[in-house]
């Protein structure tokens, strides 16, 4: 397993039938002037509020998370990935293509809900690929980012730093835990699933059933008590908490820059990241982000789960924790 830190980015004109805010409207149409090659446009949640909206969604604290790995590494936590120049890299790659006995957990999309907690998801999320790449398949299923956000650090969803997922499941271990209401990819059974609603995220709304956050059904969320024993719903081998626990020996690795993050992807799967996140990244519609305009309104944390190039731009292929409509 591996968490990292780097800084990441993915690329915007729309039209949307309400008013939309003047302050936002210039940064849309600066966006568009200073050269976005991405689809640039308003949303339904987002299009009447001025720039900087979403940043209770951004959970994981800016500007000291590379302090944060750094002194992590001098006690000893984590050790430093070091880039190997014999090890030829692909232009492109994808986990999921590259290990297809894992891509049902790859491929999986959660909703982080309206809760800062993309530290635990995307830590939750790149640790369910590396167990199952690391056991060959046999260990198949979803940890808990119930168990990671709302036991490993008292904040929850007020934010927290990308190294904490992975020191909880080396030192405690997570339960196993799939989505809201048992939903996505591997249903329910699972010894704690997330207990937050779903949210329509940022963007147009396009065919996203779910509520837009701050609306009823999406409230603004507090952070629960974690869980101490498995939900009502769990099954099988899944039911005790204190034994349906997974973790790993050895170290956390952090790795930097892009070669070393593209090898530590080929050798063990998707990794956690953290990069700000500007003002202007609200109005990402579709292609390969590049921030244009806006302010930095906080951090977020994603998984980089491969990489390519398009029309001689290199991207990396990102997944997200705001559902698989966003």
């Amino acid at each position: 397993m591996i968490q990292i830190f780097t800084l990441a980015g993915l690329a915007v004109g729309t039209t949307t039938a309400y008013t939309i805010h003047p302050d936002r409207l210039v940064q849309i149409k600066d966006t568009i002037a200073a050269g976005a090659t991405w689809e640039v446009g308003a949303n339904d949640r987002f299009g009447s509020s001025p720039p900087g909206s979403f940043r209770n969604l951004l959970g994981t604290f800016k500007n000291n998370t590379a302090q944060v790995i750094h002194q992590a590494v001098e006690r000893g936590e984590m050790t430093r990935f070091l880039y190997d120049p014999s090890l030829a890299i692909p232009a492109s790659f994808d986990s999921a293509t590259n290990w297809p006995h894992c891509a049902e957990t790859i491929n999986d999309i959660r909703d982080q809900s309206n809760c800062g907690c993309c530290w635990a998801f995307a830590g939750a999320e790149a640790g369910s690929d590396r167990m199952c790449i690391a056991t060959k398949g046999r260990l198949l299923l979803p940890l808990s980012a119930q168990d990671v956000c709302f036991n490993s650090n008292v904040a929850g969803c007020q934010g927290g730093q990308i190294d904490t997922p992975w020191t909880f499941l080396n030192h405690h271990g997570a339960v196993s835990g799939g989505q809201y209401n048992d939903t996505g990819a591997f249903g329910g059974g699972f010894c704690s699933s997330f207990s937050l609603p779903h949210c329509h995220h940022h963007g147009p709304q396009g065919n996203d059933p779910y509520p837009a956050e701050g609306t009823p059904g999406c409230p603004s969320e507090h952070s629960p008590k974690g869980p101490k024993q498995c939900d009502a719903q769990s099954t099988g081998s899944h039911t005790n908490y204190t034994t349906d626990k997974y973790s790993f020996n050895g170290t956390v690795i952090t790795a930097s820059g892009e070669q070393a993050i593209q090898q530590a992807i080929m050798l063990g799967g998707p990794v956690e990241t953290a990069f700000s996140v500007y003002s202007d990244f609200e109005n990402y519609v579709s292609g390969i982000y590049e921030q244009k305009t806006g302010k930095v309104e906080g951090g977020h944390a994603v998984r980089f789960v491969g990489w390519g190039v398009d029309q001689g731009t290199k991207y990396w292929r990102v997944a997200n924790s705001w559902n698989p409509h966003w």
